[in-house]
């Protein structure tokens, strides 16, 4: 199952420890000091325990979105 495409977006930025513990997602700073997080999520479960990990450590969601094809053939890997 190939899932969907998601963009969660939260509130501060990662640092490099952080970043490396999410390597099968792109993790990157945007504006208002945020962060973008996207990648592949096969399942529900996969989604919730991205977010049960950034509620673990206080990070706050701002967004969850699913990805329009468009912009799913720049991420790693889908190319």
């Amino acid at each position: 199952m190939n899932g969907q495409v998601l963009e969660v977006v939260v509130d501060g930025r990662f640092g490099p420890d952080l970043t490396a513990a999410l390597s099968e997602f792109d993790v990157e700073p945007v504006g208002g000091g945020r962060t973008r997080i996207v990648g592949r999520v096969p399942d529900q479960a996969k989604l919730f325990g991205l977010l049960e990990l950034l509620d673990e450590l206080h990070i706050e969601v701002i967004s969850v979105n699913r990805l329009p094809p468009e912009e799913i053939s720049s991420l790693r890997g889908d190319a």
